[in-house]
């Protein structure tokens, strides 16, 4: 099946949405904020904590932009007024990064202080290589203001081990992920054991820094690397936590908290969520075959 895979991956634009609609309501909360609440109550009652993200990134003018710094605002009286356990992640292209960087800090200054109001955290996502000195510079502004903020660094990139010594040394709350974005070989590493070797790499000097990590990643060779990395550096339960998407390997964020390891599970949701739900699937291409499936009826 691995071959039949690869070709419906290649195919996904053409897919009719309703399929992937069908596949990939897995990865997402749904539509709306109200459903997204009800997603994280449920995990919640699994013991997870949440991470809430409005979908949206290529946003073409200043009103997308506002609209999207809205619906963060909105999540987080939500998380509030439901007394969720959850915080926000938002994407700084979502809010007019491409735009105007000044435009862009002034919606997320908007998004701090309602974060400030609740007492909540905010996540700066990260994005493609041509984003990430913006990411970093807009991270340290709001940071400068409310301790509550972080951000993410992807281990792929040849340029992150700077960046994470820098950030370690300032004791910064940094999700580690792998990364997702298609970058060239020079500036990232391409071969999976490279890219979990430097994963480990960063993690070590993060913990080496007294930095908080989001442990964001669903491979056995980083949660097993990390959990023994935990152990042997002694790290309180207080210093970390795991972090996994909607959808992803449930039965394995069951274990961590079993294990009684601290998880997260990031639930996006929002009318934008075609273009993140074929991003979900061209990254695990087993799931093709449940789009083959539902393509031709078989098994219904």
């Amino acid at each position: 099946m691995n071959l039949l895979n690869s070709l419906i991956v290649g195919t996904m634009p053409y897919v009719p949405k309703p399929i992937v609609a069908k596949i990939a309501g897995r990865y997402i909360a749904g539509a709306t904020l109200a459903e997204a609440v009800v997603k994280v109550v449920n995990l919640n009652s699994e013991n997870a904590m949440t991470t809430v993200d409005v979908l949206g990134e290529d946003i073409f003018t200043k009103d997308q932009a506002v609209q999207s710094r809205n619906g963060s605002t909105k999540v987080l009286r939500a998380i509030a007024e439901h007394s969720l356990d959850s915080n926000l992640s938002i994407k700084l292209t979502s809010l007019g990064l491409k735009m105007d960087n000044q435009f862009c800090q002034d919606n997320v200054s908007t998004i701090i202080d309602t974060a400030k109001q609740f007492n909540n955290f905010v996540r700066i996502d990260m994005e493609d290589r041509t984003c990430t000195d913006d990411t970093i510079g807009i991270y340290r502004a709001m940071r400068s203001r409310y301790e509550k903020v972080g951000i993410v660094i992807q281990a792929y990139l040849h340029r992150s081990e700077n960046d994470i010594r820098k950030l370690a040394s300032e004791q910064a709350n940094v999700r580690l992920c792998k990364g997702i974005y298609v970058e060239p070989a020079d500036v990232a590493i391409k071969d999976r054991a490279g890219i979990q070797n430097n994963y480990l790499k960063l993690l070590r000097i993060l913990f080496e820094g007294g930095s908080y990590v989001g442990i964001a990643t669903h491979d056995d060779v980083l949660i097993n690397g990390a959990k023994r990395m935990i152990e042997e550096m002694r790290i309180g339960k207080d210093r970390y936590e795991f972090q996994m998407l909607l959808g992803v390997r449930d039965e394995t964020r069951k274990r961590l908290v079993v294990e009684g390891h601290r998880l997260r599970v990031y639930v996006p949701f929002g009318k934008d969520w075609y273009a993140y739900s074929v991003r979900r699937l061209k990254e695990n291409p087993q799931m093709a075959g449940h789009i083959f499936k539902a393509i031709f009826g078989i098994g219904q």
